[in-house]
C-alpha cells in the first residue's frame, strides 16, 4: 500500500517492449486503479460512480479491473484501507520522530499526533474526502471498515496519553477519555471535508487541543 514516502506512479506502462515483470505490471495496474477510484468518488460521489470511470481513469481496460477486483465495493475499500494506512504511518513515525528527539510528555505527543493527522488529510483532500466522507454511502462493510480505524486511532490516542504500552493496555478512564478525543476530532474534521474545507482542517489543531487539555484536566 501507498505511504507519503512512496508516491503512487499515476503513469500509464510504457508502450512497446518493456522489462516490468507480471507481479510489477499488476501491482501498477492496481495502484493506479486505488488511486482512480479515490479520485473518481471524491468527485462524483460513490453512488455515481461507476466501474467505467474508474477503469478510464487508471488506464487499464474493465477486464483488467474485473481481474484484480470484485466489484467497485471491493476497489473502494481496498481505497479506503490504502486512506487509513498513510493516516496511520504517517502518525506513528510522527510520534517515533517525537520520541527520538526526547518528547515524552502526553501532551506533546498529542499535539504531534494530531499535527501529523491534520496535516496529512490536508495534503491528500481525496484520501480525505473517501475516507471521511464517501465511506459511509458505500454501505454497512465500508462503515465497519471506518469503525475499525477509528478503533486504530482510538489505540493510538490512548496509548499517547498513557505514555506506554498499546491502547488495549491503557486503564478505562484514559481509553474513555481517548474515545471522546477520537469522536471529537472525527466529528470536526469531517464536518470540514465534506463542506470542501479540508485546507483548513490544521485550523483545527488549537481548539482540539485546548478541548483535549481541559478534558485531561479532568483526570
Amino acid at each position: 500500500m501507498a505511504s507519503p514516502a512512496t508516491k503512487i506512479d499515476l503513469s500509464r506502462l510504457p508502450r512497446g517492449p518493456h522489462r516490468l515483470s507480471r507481479e510489477e505490471v499488476e501491482r501498477s495496474q492496481r495502484e493506479r486503479l486505488l488511486m482512480a477510484t479515490a479520485e473518481a468518488v471524491a468527485e462524483k460521489g460513490y453512488a455515481a460512480t461507476s466501474v467505467a470511470d474508474v477503469s478510464s481513469r487508471a488506464g487499464v481496460s474493465r477486464t483488467t479491473f474485473y481481474q484484480l477486483f470484485d466489484d467497485k465495493l471491493d476497489c473502494f475499500l481496498a481505497a479506503n484501507q490504502m486512506a487509513a494506512e498513510v493516516l496511520s504511518t504517517t502518525i506513528v513515525d510522527a510520534l517515533t520522530d517525537g520520541a527520538a528527539q526526547g518528547g515524552a510528555d502526553p501532551i506533546d505527543k498529542l499535539d504531534r499526533l494530531l499535527s501529523a493527522y491534520l496535516d496529512t488529510l490536508a495534503a491528500f483532500p481525496v484520501l480525505a474526502r473517501v475516507f471521511l466522507v464517501e465511506v459511509y454511502a458505500a454501505g454497512p462493510e465500508a462503515i465497519r471498515q471506518r469503525r475499525a480505524s477509528l478503533a486504530v486511532f482510538v489505540d493510538l490516542v490512548s496509548a499517547t496519553l498513557g505514555g506506554n504500552g498499546d491502547g488495549d493496555d491503557a486503564d478505562p478512564e484514559t481509553r474513555t477519555i481517548a474515545e471522546v478525543l477520537v469522536a471529537a476530532v472525527s466529528s470536526m474534521v469531517t464536518n470540514a471535508v465534506g463542506v470542501g474545507e479540508a485546507d483548513h482542517l490544521p485550523d483545527l489543531r488549537r481548539p482540539l487541543m485546548l478541548l483535549a487539555q481541559q478534558v485531561l484536566s479532568t483526570r
